[in-house]
């Protein structure tokens, strides 16, 4: 299998980079373990940042990836370049025009992935020379589109290209990456089955909204990033746990990017962690979580995708 052979993994799974969640403790622990952890280099962190949390994942001499989004390293090519200096093994750069950058981080023998929500996604991306696709299906927690579910993005991807391809979306266990495999995918690309790993950066109270979330509690749109004034662009919106700061903008999205008091109100929320008024990204599979665990434990759960593997060809 492509991934686990690139990588030297046990299993087939990486940890997804999720902004403010994974730093360099979960991308260690999740890669000491057997995956691929990655960090979640968000827009508003250094590029200091960047490279102290890279040293820290790195630090177990274990293979490891550091997510960006291309908008925004088109305003901070600092992070680019310290992501250079680090040279992780794999690099996922998606959101935004990547393709100038493909190879730069390829001549560093940076293996680069993008997350792909629709196959003109795909189309693009194979254009620009990636050498992984992730299919990102609307299920998933996080930034990308809602135009396609995971199975069926999975297979149209599939279909087009020899390229390996990842699954994300609704993963949250060992069932749900014998399923991705069985279709085809080189692996699966999981996040918010870490959200509540000890190794985290979740805050307490978000982690206790998380434990307590069903599958019906995730809503899609572009409230928060329009709260944050991130720099987000519009066609990328995301999915998140519902709270009363969704329910107060939601359809007024235009007018929050103007109103200094809402955005005032969001940043109070995120600073203290409030669940009630700060963004909490979560997919579909969150109702999977029922308590703070470890991300060796969350891998091991996944190792378990051989057992039902082998149950569906004895079928």
């Amino acid at each position: 299998m492509w991934l686990t052979e690139k990588f030297g993994l046990s299993v087939p799974l990486v940890g997804a980079p999720m902004a403010n969640v994974s730093g360099g403790r979960l991308a260690a622990a999740i890669s000491a373990a057997g995956g691929l952890g990655m960090l979640g280099a968000g827009s508003a962190v250094s590029a200091d940042w960047i490279r102290t949390e890279g040293a820290v994942a790195a630090d177990g001499g274990n293979p490891y990836g550091v997510g960006l989004m291309a908008w925004s390293v088109k305003d901070h090519p600092e992070h680019l370049d310290a992501v250079l200096e680090l040279k992780p093994a794999l690099v996922s750069l998606s959101f935004g025009d990547y393709a100038p950058y493909v190879g730069l981080l390829q001549e560093e023998g940076i293996v680069v992935a993008m997350q792909a929500g629709t196959v003109a996604d795909a189309r693009e991306a194979i254009d620009a020379g990636v050498d992984a696709i992730v299919a990102r299906g609307a299920e998933a927690g996080g930034h990308g589109r809602n135009a396609v579910a995971t199975l069926p993005l999975l297979q149209a991807i599939l279909d087009l290209t020899d390229l390996p391809v990842l699954a994300a979306g609704g993963i949250s266990g060992p069932r749900g990456l014998a399923a991705v495999l069985a279709a085809g995918a080189a692996g699966g690309w999981v996040g918010t089955a870490f959200l509540t790993c000890a190794e985290a950066l979740t805050p307490d109270t978000v982690r206790a909204r998380v434990i307590e979330a069903d599958e019906t509690d995730t809503v899609y749109g572009t409230v928060f990033d329009a709260a944050s004034r991130a720099g987000w662009p519009d066609e990328f919106g995301g999915r998140a746990l519902r709270n009363a700061y969704f329910d107060t903008w939601e359809g007024r999205e235009a007018e929050l990017k103007a109103d200094d008091a809402g955005h005032g109100d969001y940043v109070a929320g995120v600073r203290a962690a409030d669940p009630t008024r700060t963004s909490i990204y979560a997919g579909q599979g969150v109702g999977a979580l029922t308590g703070q665990t470890t991300a060796a434990e969350v891998i091991t759960s996944f190792a378990r995708y051989r057992t039902y593997l082998q149950a569906a060809q004895q079928t």
